[in-house]
């Protein structure tokens, strides 16, 4: 695990698997870290170099004051990757990562082999509801939406038969700074690629959860019908599939990716 000062500001992110292997970035959820790749991590490294990194206001990187926007966490990427002197990548990003996986794929096409984009949708949720949420953990904290997050993340049967696994990750949830959440909301708010993402020309993997509450199958089906040849997939999984269902998730990637 490593920093970096990127315009003076720090980043968290992480570099695995052999430096002459093509890259590939991996994006976290709302209220993750990069940590919540790790079932990825030795199946994918197998293809491919594997650079994680902490979006802005998560884990080791930078909780500046918001409000942030979709195009801020995109260049963020961007100039992590300027920084780490990889030029072309692949990029698999999940919920408010695969949101800015489609931005990449509007604004840095060229820059991208592959595109995988897992339970998100071209415009998440309601403007009022983000704020709602953002001003909600500003007053609260991190309590209130860590203790209603395990039902959003997984299906009652995976938090029933992996109770370690979901305790973690709503800990981490928890500890995540709270204006650092609270911007990310706020990006999320009005963030709106449903037109843009026509102009995407990556190949491009587009992977649902059957039961996910937050981002639907029909979402995924407006991404995938925007996008030229796009591949749908849906995973026996709720919002969380890499988790969910990681064996499925890491098959259909790596084959994506091949």
């Amino acid at each position: 695990m490593a920093t970096i000062r990127i315009n003076g500001e720090v980043f968290g992110y992480q570099l695995d698997g052999n430096e002459q292997d093509p890259v590939l970035v991996l994006s976290n959820s709302l209220g993750t870290t990069r940590d919540m790749w790790s079932r990825q991590i030795d199946h994918l490294r197998k293809t491919h170099r594997i650079l994680r990194y902490d979006t802005r206001g998560h884990g080791e990187s930078v909780s500046n004051p918001g409000p942030y926007r979709l195009e801020q966490l995109g260049q963020d990427t961007l100039d992590l990757l300027d920084a780490l002197r990889i030029e072309t990548f692949s990029f698999c990003g999940i919920s408010m990562g695969g949101l800015i996986g489609q931005w990449l794929g509007v604004h840095a096409g060229e820059r991208l082999r592959k595109l995988v984009v897992c339970n998100t949708a071209a415009r998440i949720g309601q403007q009022s509801a983000w704020q709602e949420r953002a001003a909600l953990v500003r007053k609260q904290g991190m309590a209130p939406v860590a203790d209603a997050s395990a039902s959003r993340w997984f299906t009652q049967t995976f938090v029933d038969a992996q109770p370690g696994c979901v305790q973690t990750l709503v800990q981490g949830l928890r500890d995540t700074h709270p204006e650092g959440y609270a911007a990310c909301c706020e990006a999320l708010a009005v963030a709106d690629l449903r037109e843009s993402i026509k102009t995407i020309k990556t190949p491009t993997l587009v992977v649902a959860g059957r039961h996910d509450p937050v981002t639907t199958p029909a979402d995924a089906d407006f991404i995938a019908e925007r996008i030229g040849n796009a591949t749908r997939i849906d995973l026996d999984a709720s919002h969380l599939s890499n988790i969910e269902a990681g064996n499925a998730f890491n098959t259909a990637v790596s084959a994506f990716l091949a």
